[in-house]
C-alpha cells in the first residue's frame, strides 16, 4: 500500500476518537517522562517482578524516537492503558506494524478503553501507509479471542507452538507460551466495521466439535471427526486454571494444540470464536 484514501483514514480517525470518548479517555502517543510510567503500568498489567521483563523505559523511548508505535490512554492526568508497537515485513515484503504489547490498568478491562487503543493504533498505523497490524496472544484466553476477532475485526493465521519460550511473568508463568498470530487487515470490510460497533459472529448451528468440554471442565479427547466446519473448545477462565489446576491447563493447552495447529499449518481458518469458547475453523475444498 502507498497510500492510504483520505476517506478511509478520516473514518478511523473518527472511529478512534468516538471510541475514546466512549471510554471516557483521551488516546495520544507518549513522549518525555510518560515512559517510565507506561514501563510500570505494564509491568503492573503482567505482574512482572520488573519493568524491563516487559518494556524498559529506554526500549519504549527508543522504539518512539525511531518512529514507532508508544501510545498510552489517559483518563485526565492519568495513565490507564498502554500500546506498543515496531514496523515489520511480512515474507513477501508487504510492511506491517507488529503490536509487542498492550495493556490496561488492572481493574480497567472490559469498559472501552483497550479499544480505544486499538482504534488509535489503526488510525495511526493507516496514516503512515501500512496496511496491517500483526500481534500474537494466547489462544486459550477467551476475551482476548473473542476481542481480537470479533470486536477488532482482526483474523487468527497460524499457531505458534511454545513461541516465546519461557516466560516467567505472573501471568504467563509455568505455562507454555503457545500464541496465534494474528494479521489485522485494516481497510478489511471486518475492521470498518468493528471500528463502527458491527461486531461478526459466528453461525456454529449443526457444527461437529473437534474438541468439547467434559462434564467436569477438562478437554474431552479430540475425535477424528469428518466435515470441513469444526469447533474447538477452550476453557472458560484459563487464568484462574492456572492458579487453581495447573495440570488441567497443562491439558487444555495440549488439547487446543493437537486441535488447530496442524490444520492451520494445512490451509485451514480460523473463522471466528463464540462468546461461549469455540472457535470455528473452516476449510474450503
Amino acid at each position: 500500500m502507498s497510500g492510504t484514501p483520505d476517506a478511509l483514514l478520516a473514518d478511523a480517525w473518527a472511529g478512534a476518537r468516538a471510541a475514546g470518548e466512549r471510554a471516557g479517555v483521551e488516546v495520544a502517543e507518549i513522549g518525555g517522562a510518560a515512559f517510565e510510567d507506561t514501563s510500570l503500568l505494564l509491568q503492573r498489567v503482567w505482574r512482572a517482578g520488573h519493568p524491563a521483563e516487559i518494556a524498559a523505559p529506554s526500549l519504549l523511548r527508543t522504539y518512539a524516537h525511531s518512529g514507532n508505535y508508544v501510545a498510552g490512554a489517559y483518563r485526565g492526568e492519568r495513565l490507564i492503558g498502554a500500546a506498543v508497537g515496531f514496523f515489520g515485513r511480512d515474507d513477501d515484503g508487504t510492511p506491517h506494524l507488529h503490536s509487542f504489547v498492550a495493556g490496561v490498568e488492572p481493574g480497567g478491562l472490559g469498559k472501552g478503553v483497550g479499544f480505544a487503543l486499538k482504534q488509535h493504533q489503526r488510525a495511526w498505523t493507516l496514516a503512515r501507509g501500512v496496511p496491517e497490524v500483526h500481534w500474537t496472544y494466547d489462544p486459550l484466553v477467551l476475551r482476548n479471542a473473542y476481542f481480537n476477532l470479533c470486536k477488532l475485526g482482526a483474523r487468527a493465521e497460524r499457531y505458534l507452538p511454545e513461541f516465546y519460550g519461557a516466560l516467567d511473568d505472573g501471568i504467563n508463568s509455568g505455562d507454555l507460551s503457545d500464541r496465534l498470530l494474528v494479521v489485522w487487515r485494516l481497510d478489511a470490510p471486518e475492521a470498518v466495521a468493528a471500528a463502527h460497533g458491527r461486531h461478526a459472529g459466528i453461525d456454529a448451528a449443526g457444527t461437529a466439535k473437534l474438541l468439547d468440554r467434559a462434564a467436569n471442565g477438562a478437554p474431552a479427547d479430540v475425535p477424528d471427526v469428518p466435515g470441513t466446519r469444526l469447533l474447538v473448545a477452550v476453557p472458560t477462565d484459563v487464568e484462574d486454571l492456572r492458579r487453581h489446576d495447573p495440570a488441567a491447563a497443562t491439558a487444555w493447552r495440549l488439547a487446543v494444540r493437537e486441535a488447530m495447529a496442524g490444520r492451520l499449518a494445512a490451509g485451514w481458518r480460523v473463522a471466528g470464536v463464540s462468546r461461549d469458547g469455540f472457535y470455528l475453523l473452516t476449510k474450503e475444498t
